[in-house]
Order: C-alpha cells, then sequence, then structure tokens
C-alpha cells in the first residue's frame, strides 16, 4: 500500500482528483479551484492532508470544464475553496449548488482588499470587447490577500475539524509570517521597478503595482486573458512608443507570433514570461511563494538589464 502513495500525491498535484491517500483520520477533504488556491489551502492543512486542485495543470482557469473525474473529486469534497466567479466562471453553477458551509469564496470575504478593473486599465486601447469594469479577481497578487486567505481557511477548516483546530491555525501564523517575508523580499527586488511604465502580456497585475509602485503602460490582454485582436495590438504599440516602457513581459502560454507583431518596431525588451495563476509550476504550498518570486525575478531582471548595444 505504502509504495502508491507517491504516485496518488503526484496525481493530487496534477489536479486529477484522487483524495489524498495521507489524510488523517476526520481531516475533510478540500477541493480548490485553481492551483494558487490549491498552495494556500496546502500551507494550512500542512501534514494533514492535501487538498486537490480541480483545474489540470497548464489549463486557463476563465475557460475551463470539469472532466468527470473532477466533478466527482469536486462532489466528494466536504469543502470547496475557491476566489470566485470572477476567475473560473465554470464552477459557479456547482458552488452554488453546494450548502453555504462547504464553500469558502476568497474574493468575496469582507476583508479582503479588492479592486476594479478600472477604466484607465485599458490605457486608452481601442478595443471594447470584454468589460472591464468589474472586480479584478487576481488578489491574490497582493500578498496581504494571501494572509488574509490562509486565515480564513483555517478557520473555517477548524470549524468543520475541531479536532485539529490548533494545527490549522499553528500553519496559518506560519504561512502568514511566512508570506510577510516574501513580501519584504518582493518589495526590495522590485524597487528599482517602481514608475517604469512596463507592457504587460495580461490585465492582471493591478494588485502587484498597487503593492509595489509599479507603472503598467498598456497590457496585450483583458482581464479574461481573451487573446488581443488586431486594434488592441496596433494601439499597444503607440502606447509602447508615448510611454517610454522599456520592457514587454508576456504572459505564459502566449505566442511568440504574438509577442513579435507587438514588439516589431519598438525598443522593448521582451522579459520572460509570467505565471499569475501558478499553472506552469510544481504544486503544494511552495507554490505561492515561487510564484510571487518569480513574477518579482522577472520583472527586475527585464528593467535592470543594460540596454541593447547599438546595431
Amino acid at each position: 500500500m505504502n509504495s502508491l502513495l507517491p504516485v496518488a500525491r503526484a496525481l493530487v498535484a496534477l489536479g486529477l482528483g484522487i483524495a489524498p491517500a495521507t489524510s488523517a483520520a476526520g481531516v475533510p477533504q478540500v477541493a480548490t479551484d485553481i492551483p494558487v488556491v490549491q498552495s494556500l489551502a496546502a500551507m494550512v492543512m500542512g501534514s494533514l492532508g492535501e487538498p486537490v486542485v480541480l483545474m489540470d495543470a497548464g489549463a486557463d482557469a476563465h475557460d475551463y470544464q470539469l472532466r468527470p473525474s473532477q466533478a466527482a473529486a469536486l462532489e466528494n469534497a466536504e469543502l470547496l475553496v475557491w476566489v470566485g466567479p470572477g476567475m473560473t466562471p465554470w464552477l459557479d453553477r456547482p458552488a452554488s449548488a453546494r450548502s453555504a458551509d462547504t464553500v469558502l469564496g476568497l474574493l468575496d470575504l469582507p476583508q479582503t482588499h479588492r479592486r476594479h478593473f478600472a477604466p484607465e486599465d485599458a490605457h486608452d486601447v481601442e478595443d471594447h470587447s470584454h468589460d472591464h469594469d468589474g472586480i479584478d479577481p487576481h488578489a491574490w497578487l497582493d500578498p496581504a490577500n494571501a494572509g488574509i486567505w490562509v486565515q480564513a481557511i483555517a478557520d473555517r477548516l477548524a470549524v468543520q475539524d475541531p479536532e485539529h483546530a490548533e494545527a490549522y491555525r499553528a500553519n496559518a501564523r506560519a504561512a502568514k509570517d511566512r508570506i510577510a517575508t516574501l513580501d519584504g523580499e518582493l518589495a526590495a527586488l522590485l524597487a528599482p521597478a517602481r514608475g517604469k511604465p512596463l507592457i504587460l502580456g495580461h490585465d492582471a497585475y493591478g494588485y502587484l503595482a498597487d503593492r509595489y509602485g509599479l507603472a503598467i503602460a498598456g497590457t496585450l490582454a483583458t482581464g479574461d486573458a481573451a487573446s488581443p485582436g488586431a486594434a488592441r495590438l496596433s494601439s499597444l504599440q503607440k502606447i509602447a512608443a508615448g510611454s517610454g516602457a522599456a520592457c514587454f513581459l508576456p504572459e505564459a502560454g502566449q505566442t511568440d507570433a504574438i509577442t513579435r507583431t507587438l514588439t516589431e518596431g519598438t525598443d522593448l525588451r521582451i522579459g520572460a514570461a509570467l505565471d499569475p495563476e501558478g499553472r506552469t509550476l510544481p504544486g503544494g504550498a511552495g507554490l505561492y511563494p515561487a510564484l510571487m518570486m518569480a513574477l518579482g525575478d522577472a520583472i527586475h531582471q527585464c528593467v535592470t538589464a543594460p540596454p541593447d548595444p547599438a546595431p
């Protein structure tokens, strides 16, 4: 039996909806929507159990369809932890069908700092096919929200599993300390980027920009990560030329052809691809810190790189 445990853990990490074999007695089965939420829940659960992530590795969080095994994992879960319908609309119906005490919507917590997709987030790009008036769901990119969320997860698990309540809360305290340290490291890492205009591949970084003083001159894809049209590309090229932006950081999964089209004829330096949802990273408790540091390092490296030599 023990020889099967690594396989079970690997399947959970890949989001295949397999219940962990190592859960302690009485520990609720927890399902999460996206890898970053699974990471925060894993910090809280520690060695007591491993939450399942419902989305396949590498998939698009905004546009996904549960496979039968994942739907079964959700049905069997005693707690669903998710950002909310603004992030994973494909979970809205099954979440609404559950009893309220078995669902934790993180974006709806009153303590969560929320920002709107404001009109300026479109940066005068002449492509209005997507709504920018709603709540930006990428709230974990502000570490203060991540700290609030691990506490909320611990509090909910303590109610469902009072036998292990202190363990959840102790894990949450340790996680919040880790997140606070991460916040300080990111502030130092991103200090050289403060106020320097950036062109980004996805309108997902408003929380990160607000937290660390970044200046987003324009974004290629809108908040729902839809592919940009020709009008948006053309307008972004004009913005890039007029804003003094030095860097374009694409989104993981965006094609090289789009990057070439956007940057052709500009002085934009192309940075490393960003992955705000952690869909390309190994799952587990370490994913959230790794995700945030990867974002910070990519931006730091791009803005501090020496200018390209003149031809």
